[in-house]
């Protein structure tokens, strides 16, 4: 019997040119592989189809993260090439926490120039801190910055990746990843689901590169997750407070809740694990915070009734998390006939809802 404790449990095989390289040429044109938890059901659509598969009046709560421009090419003054993925700003406004190539060449101290009248200096080299020559940079980065792919996306950026890597409710700069599963919503299928019943509500959850970052312990459950910023409005919360999770009402008199993403569902269970959230927000404060939830199978949903989601990487608390949603077996079943049925995989690729 297969241990799902074990880091082992989460590979599957994927042939390369399943890895989408660029995404549908319309959004909502994306496959759609729609798992039901209660009957064991396996089917497919597309995503424009999502109404039909959607519980009745769901409440699709959407993280509305803007991807920045965050990453840098530059050279040294020795004219070698340098590429830098600006992570965290600090309090100085100077300086950013940066992945650094090539960071074994580069000594502390050293210039990088970036064109445009930017450079930065390594001003510590052991913890990555590179410090630029002007405040507030991500002012200048629509200019200089290029939009952080991931790295299983073989090719350079485009500027037709600006648009195509965001989704079309993006709204707060942040995220270095863009939250997937939102990117096959059109404008025009949300006004098709606002029209039927179903309302849209926003969080935000800045996306770190720790998104990316595989497990590596044998034991899945001595895996430390990485943390990352959320911010919720008094909208959303006046919806998910109802919930029992909450002391609110009982779950079957509230309109089904569908987290859009990992993103969404972290967010929303944080909140419920904490139990220490204020019962109202007042005016337009945002209440916020931070998560380094990691869900794995054996959790207990405690707010989220249905997940839409695009297909994760082997070894990734992302995986993880699906497999507890959906059940591990379902779950892995289903990525094994999305295989066989070339499904197209990861960012750019199609998406799964599970009911």
């Amino acid at each position: 019997m297969r241990d799902i404790n074990q880091l082992q449990s989460y590979f599957y095989h994927l042939p390369p040119d399943l890895v989408a390289q660029k995404p549908c040429a319309r959004r909502d044109q994306a496959r759609l592989l729609i798992i039901d938890r209660s009957q064991g059901t396996i089917r497919h659509d597309t995503f424009n189809q999502l109404d039909d598969y959607l519980p009745r009046d769901s409440q699709l709560v959407v993280n509305n993260s803007k991807v920045v421009p965050a990453r840098l090419w530059g050279h040294r003054s020795t004219g070698g090439a340098v590429e830098a993925l600006l992570l965290n700003p600090l309090k100085d406004g100077y300086s950013f926490e940066v992945l650094l190539r090539p960071l074994k060449k580069i000594r502390e101290g050293e210039e990088i120039i970036f064109g445009s009248g930017i450079n930065a200096v390594l001003a510590d080299k052991e913890k990555r801190i590179l410090r630029f020559n002007k405040k507030n940079i991500t002012r200048h980065l629509q200019k200089i910055g290029h939009i952080p792919l991931p790295p299983y996306i073989k090719r350079p950026d485009t500027l037709r990746d600006r648009e195509d890597y965001q989704t079309v409710y993006a709204k707060q700069p942040g995220s270095v990843a863009s939250p997937t599963a939102g990117l096959h919503f059109s404008k025009e299928l949300i006004k098709k689901l606002k029209n039927h019943g179903h309302r849209f509500l926003e969080l935000t959850l800045h996306i770190n590169y720790g998104t990316f970052k595989p497990v590596e312990s044998a034991d899945i459950r001595a895996h430390q997750m990485h943390t990352e910023h959320y911010s919720i409005n008094s909208t959303i919360w006046s919806v998910i407070a109802r919930s029992p999770a909450f002391g609110g009402t009982t779950k079957q008199s509230l309109n089904p809740i569908v987290a859009v993403g990992t993103t969404s569902c972290r967010v929303l269970e944080t909140l419920a694990a904490k139990g220490d959230c204020p019962l109202e927000l007042k005016g337009t404060v945002p209440l916020t915070g931070t998560t380094d939830i990691f869900i794995y199978p054996g959790y207990k949903f405690q707010v989220v009734d249905a997940l839409i989601t695009n297909f994760h990487l082997p070894y990734s608390t992302l995986l993880m998390l699906v497999c507890a949603f959906g059940g591990y077996d379902l779950i892995m079943n289903a990525y094994k006939e999305a295989i066989n049925k070339r499904y197209r995989f990861y960012s750019y690729g199609d998406a799964m809802l599970i009911i």
